[in-house]
C-alpha cells in the first residue's frame, strides 16, 4: 500500500515564498547602502583608495590643530602634492571672523581651469578642512577628505571641465569654520559663487550619506541621482539637520546665498569622532573609495553644467531604493499624503461592505495599533539605559565602539514587540483591523510630516498608500494567491523605503538614541501584518517572548564584545582652569556625570563663571596652581574721541596657546572692535571673543568706547595637554580622551582694568 504524499496547501507555499522575497529584498536593500569595496586596479583617469590612502597616513600621522607647526608641515605636504600634479595653487592667508569667533587663517586655494571661455565658466568648488581637533590625529575628520580632493586633483586635472574646478583645503574648521568663512567672505573666486561639493566625516567608515543641500535643491538632486555612483541620500535627513545646531564648511557657502550645493560625510564608527583614536588604521577604505567615487562623479557632472541654472523653486523628495535615488518635487508632497489618506479610508470602508472588519474591530485597531508605534521605541531606549546601568562608563559615549550586536539586538526586540502585540490581539481585533488601524496611523503621520517635515513626509505616506492599495486588492480578491502577491508587493515597498533609513539612523544617532531607529522599523508592521497572520497560523503565543529572549541574548554578546581596552578606551573629558588674579586654580569636566578616572578630579557640581563659552554649573574640583604665565597687556595707545576713547592693546601670550578669549565689556559700553586688523562683532556693547591659532608676536585689539571711564579686558589663553601640571595623575590604559574641543585644556585668566 502506498504511503499518501503530504503537500502543504498552496496558499501556505505561495506565503512562504513571499517571506523568501521579503529575506532577499531586505537583504539587497541594506547592501545597497554599505558602502563599496575599495578598488586595487583601477585606470589612471580613475580615483584609487590606495593612492588616497597614502595621502591619509601623512595628513593623519599626528595631531594638527590650526596654527601648529604639524598644521603647516600638513599645508606643505597639500602644497607641494598639488604642484606636483601641475594645478595652479596659492595660500590664502587671512583673518577669518565667524560670529563671536576668529582665527588666523591659510587657506589652499587651487584651481583646475575650465574650458570654455572665461566668462561663460561657472566654477565647482570641492571643500575639505585639514586642520585637526586639539587631540586627535584627524585620519578621518578631514584626512578622507583632504586626501579626496588630492586624489580628485589628480584625475580631473588630466581632462578639464567646462567650468572650473576649485579646490579648497580651509584650515581652522574645527576651531570656528573660520577658514571657510574667511573664503567666502573675500576670495575673488567666492564672489560669483557656484557649486560646492563639502566632503566630511564624522567617525571611521559607513556609507557616504549626503545629509545636507542649499535650500531649493530639485535641480541638485536631479544631478545627484544622475551622477552618484553610490545614492546614498534622504531628503528626511536635510529637514532634520536644518533644526539641528550642528555646523561643518558648509555652513559659511549655504548662508551666503550665491552658493548650492551638497554636504556629504561618512558617520559610522562615531566613537572614535575628534578623539587620539582616529588614525589611519581606523578608517574604512570602502567608505574612502565611496568619497572618491562620490566627488570625481559630481565633479564631472557640475563640471559640465550650467551651474547658474542649478537654484530651483522648489526642494525634492528624494531616498534610496536598491541603489538608486527615487527622487520627486516637494510640490508632490501633499497631495501623496493626502491620496494616502484617501486610500486607507477607502480600506476600511471596504473592509466593512467585505465584512472583513466591522467599524468597531477597526476603531479597536486603531486604538491598538498606538502600542507598538510607542511601545517599541520606548522599550528600546529603555535597553540602552539598561546598559548603562549594567556598564556606567557607556553614560557619556556617543556611540560604542563595537556596536554590530547591539544594533540587532534592536531589531529583534522590535520584532519581539510586535509578534507579542500581535499574538495577543490577532484574535480579539482581527488581523484586518489591526492592519487598518497601523496604516491609519501612518497616513497621519504622512501628513504631519508634508506640513512639518516635508521631506520626510514619504516614510510614512508612500508605505501607506501602496500598503492600503495592496490591502485593497486582497480584501476585495479573498485568500487567494493574487491576495498573496498584493500583500508581498507591500511588504516590499515599505522595506525598501525604510529598512535604509532605519539602518542609516544607526550610526547617525548611535544607540543612545536607540529609540529613532526603533520607530522607523515598527512603521513597517501595518504593510507585514497580511503575510505574518497566515505564517503564525493559530500557534502565535511563543514567537514574542522567543524573539526577546534572543534580543536579550544578543544584548548580552554586545556587552561581552564590546569592552574599553587600550585601543577602544573609555572617553573622560578633563581640563585646568587658573586665575592668575587669586591664584585660585580648579579641575572642571563636560560629564553629565563623571566616571571613575575622572570622578578623581572633581568632586561637586559648582558654578564656572565663563570658560570658552561656557557657563553655568560643572563638576569641577580644587587644583594645585601651576607656575603659568598670564598673558600680557601692553597698551598701544589711548585715545579720546570727544566724549568717548579709542583703545588699542597688544595681547602677547607668555607661553605657547592654541587661542585667546577676550572679553570686555565691564566699564564703558564698546562701540566697535578690530582683532589683528578685522572688524569683530559686538553685541550689547562689549565684546566676547574668541581667536584661534594667534600669531606668536601676539594680537592688536583696537576698541571704540562710548565713555572716557575705565574698561576691565579679560583675557583667556588656552593651551592643550594636562601632563606636567601638579596633581596631574595619567590616565590608566583603558581610559581616553574625549573628542571634546576643550579636553586637556589649560586655560589661564587675567583681568587687567585699562
Amino acid at each position: 500500500m502506498r504511503s499518501p504524499t503530504i503537500t502543504p496547501p498552496p496558499r501556505l507555499l505561495a506565503v512562504a515564498a513571499a517571506w523568501l522575497i521579503i529575506a532577499v529584498v531586505t537583504v539587497v536593500a541594506v547592501l545597497s547602502v554599505m558602502p563599496p569595496s575599495p578598488r586595487t586596479d583601477v585606470p589612471a583617469d580613475e580615483p584609487s583608495a590606495a593612492a588616497a590612502f597614502a595621502h591619509v597616513e601623512r595628513i593623519g600621522a599626528r595631531t594638527h590643530v590650526a596654527g601648529s607647526a604639524a598644521n603647516d608641515e600638513v599645508r606643505t605636504y597639500i602644497l607641494d602634492t598639488l604642484r606636483g600634479f601641475g594645478v595652479q595653487t596659492r595660500v590664502q592667508d587671512t583673518v577669518g571672523v565667524n560670529g563671536e569667533q576668529a582665527a588666523r587663517v591659510r587657506n589652499v586655494v587651487a584651481t583646475i581651469p575650465g574650458t570654455a571661455p572665461e566668462a561663460e565658466r561657472g566654477r565647482v568648488f570641492l571643500v575639505a578642512h585639514y586642520d585637526s581637533v586639539q587631540v586627535g590625529p584627524g585620519a578621518n575628520d578631514d584626512g578622507a577628505g583632504v586626501s579626496t580632493l588630492l586624489e580628485s586633483a589628480r584625475v580631473l586635472r588630466a581632462a578639464p571641465l567646462r567650468n572650473d574646478v576649485v579646490l579648497l583645503f580651509t584650515d581652522a574648521e574645527e576651531a570656528c569654520l573660520c577658514g571657510a568663512q574667511a573664503f567666502v567672505a573675500s576670495d575673488p573666486l567666492a564672489a560669483q559663487g557656484g557649486v560646492v561639493l563639502n566632503v566630511e566625516a564624522r567617525g571611521t567608515g559607513g556609507p557616504v550619506i549626503m545629509f545636507e543641500t542649499t535650500r531649493g535643491n530639485a535641480n541638485l538632486i536631479d544631478v545627484y541621482a544622475a551622477a552618484a555612483p553610490h545614492p546614498v541620500a534622504t531628503s528626511f535627513a536635510v529637514e532634520v539637520y536644518r533644526i539641528l545646531p550642528n555646523d561643518t564648511d558648509f555652513s559659511p557657502f549655504r548662508d551666503a546665498g550665491r552658493f548650492t550645493g551638497l554636504n556629504s560625510a561618512y558617520i559610522d564608527g562615531a566613537a572614535a569622532y575628534h578623539s587620539p583614536e582616529d588614525v589611519p588604521a581606523r578608517m574604512d577604505r570602502g567608505s574612502l573609495q565611496a568619497h572618491l567615487d562620490s566627488a570625481v562623479a559630481l565633479a564631472r557632472a557640475f563640471g559640465d553644467q550650467d551651474v547658474t541654472a542649478m537654484p530651483a523653486a522648489q526642494d525634492a523628495t528624494y531616498f534610496p531604493v536598491l541603489d538608486m535615488l527615487v527622487h520627486y518635487p516637494e510640490s508632490a508632497v501633499w497631495p501623496l499624503a493626502v491620496l494616502a489618506a484617501v486610500t486607507v479610508l477607502a480600506l476600511a470602508v471596504v473592509a466593512r461592505w467585505r465584512r472583513a472588519a466591522s467599524v468597531p474591530r477597526m476603531l479597536g485597531g486603531l486604538l491598538a495599533a498606538v502600542v507598538p508605534l510607542v511601545g517599541a521605541p520606548l522599550l528600546a531606549q529603555g535597553g540602552w539605559w539598561l546598559l548603562v546601568v549594567i556598564r556606567p562608563d557607556y553614560a557619556g559615549v556617543r556611540d560604542v565602539w563595537n556596536p554590530t550586536w547591539y544594533r540587532w539586538a534592536l531589531v529583534v526586540l522590535v520584532a519581539a514587540v510586535v509578534l507579542t502585540w500581535f499574538a495577543l490581539l490577532r484574535k480579539v481585533i482581527g488581523a484586518v483591523a489591526l492592519g487598518v488601524g497601523g496604516l491609519a496611523w501612518l497616513a497621519a503621520l504622512g501628513i504631519v510630516l508634508a506640513s512639518l517635515a516635508p521631506g520626510g513626509s514619504y516614510l510614512a505616506a508612500v508605505p501607506a498608500l501602496v500598503g492600503a492599495v495592496c490591502a485593497l486588492v486582497a480584501v476585495a480578491v479573498g485568500r487567494t494567491g493574487v491576495g498573496v502577491a498584493a500583500a508581498t508587493v507591500a511588504a516590499v515597498v515599505g522595506i525598501v523605503v525604510l529598512v535604509p533609513t532605519a539602518v542609516l539612523f544607526f550610526p547617525a544617532l548611535g544607540l543612545p538614541v536607540a529609540a529613532v531607529p526603533a520607530f522607523v522599523l515598527v512603521l513597517l508592521t501595518p504593510v507585514l501584518l497580511p503575510l505574518l497572520d497566515p505564517l503564525l497560523g493559530g500557534h502565535a503565543s511563543w514567537q514574542g517572548p522567543v524573539a526577546l529572549v534572543a534580543a536579550v541574548a544578543l544584548g548580552a554578546a554586545g556587552l561581552a564584545a564590546d569592552r574599553f581596552t587600550a585601543a577602544d578606551p573609555v572617553p573622560a573629558q578633563l581640563m585646568y582652569s587658573l586665575d592668575a588674579d587669586t591664584g585660585q586654580a580648579r579641575w572642571v569636566t563636560e560629564e553629565d556625570q563623571p566616571g571613575a578616572w575622572t570622578a578623581g578630579y572633581v568632586d561637586r557640581r559648582q558654578l564656572v563663571p565663563e570658560l570658552l563659552g561656557m557657563s553655568g554649573f560643572f563638576w569641577a574640583g580644587p587644583a594645585p596652581a601651576a607656575a603659568l604665565p598670564a598673558a600680557r597687556v601692553d597698551v598701544v595707545s589711548d585715545v579720546a574721541t570727544g566724549a568717548g576713547r579709542t583703545v588699542t592693546v597688544r595681547i602677547v601670550p607668555q607661553r605657547p596657546v592654541r587661542l585667546l578669549a577676550l572679553e570686555a565689556g565691564d566699564g564703558p559700553t564698546v562701540r566697535a572692535a578690530t582683532v589683528a586688523g578685522a572688524p569683530v562683532d559686538v553685541r550689547d556693547g562689549r565684546l566676547d571673543l574668541i581667536f584661534h591659532a594667534p600669531p606668536p608676536e601676539g594680537l592688536e585689539l583696537r576698541l571704540e568706547l562710548t565713555a572716557q571711564g575705565r574698561l576691565d579686558l579679560s583675557v583667556l589663553d588656552g593651551s592643550d595637554g594636562l601632563s606636567g601640571l601638579p596633581g596631574f595623575v595619567p590616565r590608566p590604559p583603558d581610559v581616553g580622551i574625549a573628542g571634546s574641543h576643550t579636553s586637556e585644556l589649560v586655560a589661564v585668566t587675567r583681568t587687567q582694568r585699562i
